[in-house]
């Protein structure tokens, strides 16, 4: 994406002018100070995973690191970044790297949620898990991964699409609405769709992905932060000021959960209950998903889907990752955070009646 304004004759007059009294370092600041105002576009799905991005702007965090940025949430984000109309995202690793095979300008600049996570839900009235077979879901058994290696196993249905009527649904949401007035059994989901699901008593959850590999016992990633190459190029420093706020926006979920639900629950469209149901699964329940920590994920990922067969070209680990933004951007130390911010306040393991009663009283005393 490219920065540029068209400038009046008599703009460039009185810049000229200002030169000549100031010196040639001042047209170099005001470039500096454009880039400055660059106005800042960042995609996100409406899946939990990703709620660092609308944590970030209604916490006012972008705007304390000095950016101008918009949140666009639930939009097609690899194709936008791609044409170069979305600046960020929040990105599925999967088809972040197989886009990058095919020539795709993102590159992963920081974690943001470790593998797992993810849920197959049906309908209240499927007794069985046998049920749901011949019946009609929103999801691609034969196509979908975590089918094979998570909810197959785990349920005893079939990573067979043959077995169910397969619908297509792009939206969580939509297959959450479809369940809900009985269009389909099934459907496979991320956060809060689930706990909605269990929170309406429309449905339940029978099966859920961990953030590693049960046959390897490896970690996995999820989905990640990613930039675009030329935003990159063109604009280094709010580059690293937009990772560094997505450290804090993570921060920020971790150490205030009650105020975080409700800025996840408005951007959502979901009960405040069903937004802090969520929130508890990725801070404590289902062990801190949440991450900006660059590690073994990625490559874990990468011996994954070479072993499965699910991308018709494999990319390179440093095609995909650039780790020197994050490293350059002055954030914390994750682990250091957790051990010294998190762990004493919700320490892992805690129930989610008393991590709730914790995470109210945490809020009263921030207020």
């Amino acid at each position: 994406m490219k920065f540029a304004k068209k400038i009046s004759v008599l703009a460039i007059t009185g810049v000229v002018a200002l030169s000549a009294l100031t010196g040639c370092g001042s047209s170099e600041d005001k470039k500096e100070a454009a880039k400055e105002d660059y106005k800042i576009k960042v995609g996100y799905y409406n899946c939990d995973h990703m709620t660092a991005a609308p944590v970030a702007e209604e916490a006012g965090i972008y705007k304390n690191n000095g950016l101008d940025v918009t949140t666009v949430g639930n939009g097609k984000v690899p194709e936008a970044m791609a044409a170069g109309q979305m600046d960020a995202g929040y990105i599925g690793t999967k088809g972040l790297m197989a886009a990058e095979t095919k020539g795709s300008p993102i590159v992963i600049a920081a974690n943001n949620h470790l593998g797992g996570s993810e849920y197959l839900v049906v309908s209240s009235d499927i007794k069985e898990n046998k049920d749901l077979l011949g019946k009609k879901i929103a999801a691609d058994p034969s196509e979908e991964m975590l089918w094979k290696i998570d909810f197959g196993p785990e349920t005893g249905l079939p990573a067979d699409s043959s077995k169910y009527e397969v619908v297509n649904m792009d939206s969580d949401k939509d297959k959450y609405l479809a369940l809900k007035s009985g269009q389909i059994k099934g459907f496979t989901t991320c956060d809060p769709w689930g706990s909605m699901a269990e929170y309406e008593k429309t449905g339940k959850i029978i099966s859920s992905t961990q953030y590693y590999e049960k046959s390897t016992g490896k970690a996995s990633n999820c989905c990640s932060f990613s930039l675009n190459k030329n935003f990159i190029k063109e604009h280094p420093e709010l580059a690293k000021k937009l990772v560094k706020s997505h450290t804090e926006a993570i921060e920020y979920i971790y150490t205030n959960p009650v105020k975080s639900a409700k800025i996840f629950a408005k951007a959502y469209s979901v009960p405040d209950e069903v937004a802090m149901m969520t929130i508890y699964k990725k801070t404590c329940g289902e062990g801190r998903t949440l991450t900006w920590k660059i590690q073994d994920e990625y490559k874990n990922n990468i011996e994954m889907y070479k072993e499965q067969k699910a991308l018709d070209e494999i990319p390179k680990y440093e095609d995909v990752v650039n780790e020197s933004i994050l490293k350059e951007s002055g954030v914390d130390d994750f682990d250091k955070f957790i051990k010294e911010k998190v762990d004493p306040i919700f320490p892992k393991g805690m129930n989610y009646d008393d991590w709730k009663k914790k995470a109210e009283e945490v809020d009263e005393k921030l207020n």
